[in-house]
């Protein structure tokens, strides 16, 4: 455990994808279940906060044994930015507990497979940097071959000269929004998750699932029945 890390779970109540969706039932447990078992799990953080404007997210969030962080409106809606729930985070922690962190551990609650392994892995290895980075976050390696429109309307390759194979593209990594780690001097100078210099920790495409629509929940449950529980046997 990290006496100078706070892991922030931040889980509105307002969902358009899916109604309720940080508390909605994934093969028979809350959604937000799965990361505040893992943030316990992984022991990196001194304390771990869901941060909610929902009373009922704040009492599921009670039953898993973790502390609550009760937001204002103003920072609730569709268009409020996760830099601003932190930060209110922050400030309610060193006014209510007296204490200021040093990083700042974000765990959203819509990545339910990302393990309590990879997280620590994840913080073990942003520490050992001894500080070159400000910010860290989890991305996906990516071989696709993508497209954009011109100027014209047109069709083109992003990277004309690609090759067409997949296996021998140069990867692109992608941002899969699975777990951050800011330091809280970054975060507040720079208003930015990314503090003035981020670096990337690459997770799998199965710990990376992101929920946002009714088919990435039946794709996670099949994953939880037909991958992890043969994992567990």
């Amino acid at each position: 455990m990290e006496d100078n890390i706070v892991a922030i779970i931040p889980a509105r109540g307002g969902s358009k994808g899916i109604p309720k969706k940080n508390i909605v039932l994934l093969n028979g447990k809350p959604l937000l279940a799965y990361t505040i078992e893992a943030a316990i799990e992984s022991m990196v953080a001194r304390e771990i906060f869901v941060s909610t404007d929902s009373e009922e997210i704040a009492e599921v969030s009670k039953k898993c044994g973790i502390k609550v962080i009760m937001r204002p409106a103003e920072i609730s809606h569709d268009t409020a930015s996760t830099e601003s729930v932190l930060i209110h985070a922050i400030e309610t922690i060193h006014q209510e507990y007296n204490w200021v962190p040093d990083y700042i551990l974000t765990l959203p609650p819509t990545s339910p497979l990302r393990s309590a392994q990879t997280i620590k892995k994840f913080v073990k290895y942003f520490l050992s940097l001894n500080g070159i980075y400000d910010a860290m976050l989890t991305l996906t390696v990516h071989r696709g071959d993508f497209w954009k429109k011109d100027t014209f309307g047109n069709f083109v390759r992003l990277f004309p000269d690609a090759p067409r194979r997949r296996q021998d593209r140069e990867p692109l990594y992608l941002e899969n929004s699975a777990i951050y780690i800011t330091k809280t001097e970054s975060l507040l100078s720079t208003n930015s998750i990314l503090g003035n210099s981020c670096t990337g920790f690459v997770i799998s495409e199965i710990e990376a699932t992101d929920i946002n629509e009714p088919i990435d929940l039946l794709w996670a449950e099949f994953l939880i029945k037909h991958i992890f529980s043969k994992n567990k046997d």
